[in-house]
């Protein structure tokens, strides 16, 4: 039988956090000395120990340890454990990847001294036949559920793009949502097809917008919106319709952000 503070040196954990492991219920002592309450372990507890601080550093609370451990016999519940936590530690990953991007373009600005200012014009997009999906998907990040739709029911129709083609999305809601966010994609096309259950071709009318184009990363796209609104502000025009992006080099072209050419299209009327 080993004292505490063998144990403790031999496992690695302070005897501080063995009496707590001991309060929780997650590694208790072989054995109590009923007089002097001295704690003593066995040897064959090490690998327990082990154990713990291994799970500790894959970033599970006590709490989840004490029940992995106490199903640790039954294989397929300790796998449940690992697939969750893989699961977290993922959307943690792509969080802090988001947050990462947002960093480095912020770096690049501050040492390029980027000129913020964006070029907006009012211009007249012609009326148009296209291939249209509308949606509600959980998150504006999960646009590709739209184009992915879109592509899927209209692989075997040998759809003739049209020249040139525009593909794009139209903000549907009146308001910024956190989730059930309602779209519109669209994608010029020419001919004449059938709808599917889910893509209606139409033609959509002409407008006149507020358009502003520019070349690099979403990050900006807060920015420019901003612009264009501005412009709309001190020229004397108002929203007539949902706003909508025209993605002219997207990630379906290039895996690099700062090739993205984005759109922003405000259909706008004079205010009364």
């Amino acid at each position: 039988m080993l004292k505490i503070g063998e144990f403790s040196k031999l496992s690695r954990v302070s005897v501080r956090m063995l009496r707590h492991y001991d309060e929780i219920g997650l590694l208790k002592p072989a054995e109590i000395d009923r007089y002097t309450d001295y704690r003593y372990y066995r040897e064959d507890q090490l690998p327990t120990a082990g154990r713990i601080a291994a799970l500790k550093d894959m970033g599970f609370s006590l709490a989840d340890i004490v029940r992995i451990l106490e199903a640790y016999d039954d294989r397929e519940k300790p796998e449940r454990f690992f697939s969750a936590h893989w699961e977290e530690l993922e959307r943690s990953l792509k969080d802090t990847e988001h947050k990462m991007t947002l960093l480095d373009t912020a770096r690049k600005r501050l040492r390029k001294e980027e000129d913020m200012s964006y070029n907006v014009t009012l211009k007249t997009i012609p009326e148009r036949y296209a291939a249209t999906v509308r949606m509600t998907i959980p998150r504006y990040e999960d646009e590709g559920m739209i184009w992915g739709r879109l592509a899927e029911e209209t692989c075997r129709m040998d759809l003739v793009e049209d020249d040139p083609c525009l593909c794009a999305v139209t903000y549907l809601d009146g308001e910024y949502k956190e989730e059930n966010v309602e779209m519109m994609a669209w994608k010029t096309v020419k001919g004449n097809y059938p709808d599917t259950a889910h893509v209606r071709f139409r033609t959509l009318p002409e407008v006149t917008v507020a358009s502003c184009t520019y070349q690099g990363s979403y990050t900006q796209i807060t920015d420019v919106y901003t612009a264009v609104i501005s412009w709309m502000e001190a020229n004397g025009y108002e929203p007539a319709e949902p706003m909508f992006n025209i993605y002219h080099v997207s990630p379906h072209e290039t895996q690099d952000p700062d090739e993205f050419v984005t759109e922003i299209c405000y259909p706008v009327k004079k205010k009364c």
